[in-house]
């Protein structure tokens, strides 16, 4: 079963096909796990345009709260959708044979989409900038980095309507969408930490404790190196 999930998941995402077959160059994702703000704000981007067809099977409302510092009470308010409960799993509410006829693919869980390869930030953060109007599509969108991806742009009320030109995207001005540009920039990035902390949750505390453990280490070198010393002192 759970080889089956994961072909699933890499037949709709395909990072690695995609830099294959497009040669497409990544942009960093400037993400900061440390800024809980930013995790909480892509939380909710998550909740509200993305949950509907996407779930996060392997996290759950209680630990988000738990680790993004946000109260139960503010996440079964603003987060927890439907019937489900602060202790369940954040599961989507969309049939997969429903989400089937609809995409041609049921949409996949995006528990573990940001972990297992390097750079993957960057193809999720390249992935929701690159969007664009494809009338040819069944969709009618498209993704550069992802060419005839099933998915349409869900955020294209927030950036506008993007067009693919020789020289790159464009929104025209009567096209543009909620956010400005930087905002928009802005929500992406939150929407990639908030990923790549779901696909390793331990991350956060592994990357506070990072420095502890290194001061540790120079602190037992040090003392190693004096223990060393005061033994060889009589050999000498």
């Amino acid at each position: 079963m759970l080889k089956s999930r994961l072909f699933a998941l890499l037949l709709a995402l395909a990072p690695a096909a995609a830099f294959a077959a497009g040669n497409v160059k990544l942009q960093d994702a400037p993400i900061d796990l440390s800024d809980r703000a930013s995790l909480q704000r892509g939380a909710g981007l998550f909740m509200n345009y993305c949950s509907a067809c996407h779930s996060l099977q392997y996290m759950r409302y209680s630990r988000l709260a738990d680790d993004l510092g946000l109260s139960h009470e503010m996440v079964e308010e603003f987060l927890v959708k439907g019937d489900a409960k602060i202790g369940d799993l954040m599961k989507t509410g969309l049939d997969k044979g429903d989400g089937q006829a609809w995409f041609g693919k049921a949409p996949p869980d995006l528990s573990t989409t940001a972990r297992g390869k390097i750079g993957q930030e960057d193809w999720i953060y390249t992935f929701l900038k690159s969007f664009y109007v494809d009338e040819t599509r069944p969709m009618g969108w498209n993704n550069t980095v992802l060419a005839g991806a099933s998915m349409p742009n869900v955020l294209w009320e927030l950036q506008g309507i993007q067009r693919k030109t020789e020289d790159g995207f464009v929104i025209q001005e009567h096209e543009r969408g909620r956010l400005s540009p930087a905002e928009y920039e802005r929500a992406i990035v939150d929407l990639t930490a908030f990923l790549t902390y779901v696909g390793e949750p331990a991350r956060l505390k592994r990357e506070s404790m990072g420095a502890w453990v290194v001061l540790f280490f120079a602190f037992f070198t040090l003392l190693a190196w004096l223990l060393k010393k005061e033994y060889w002192r009589d050999v000498h």
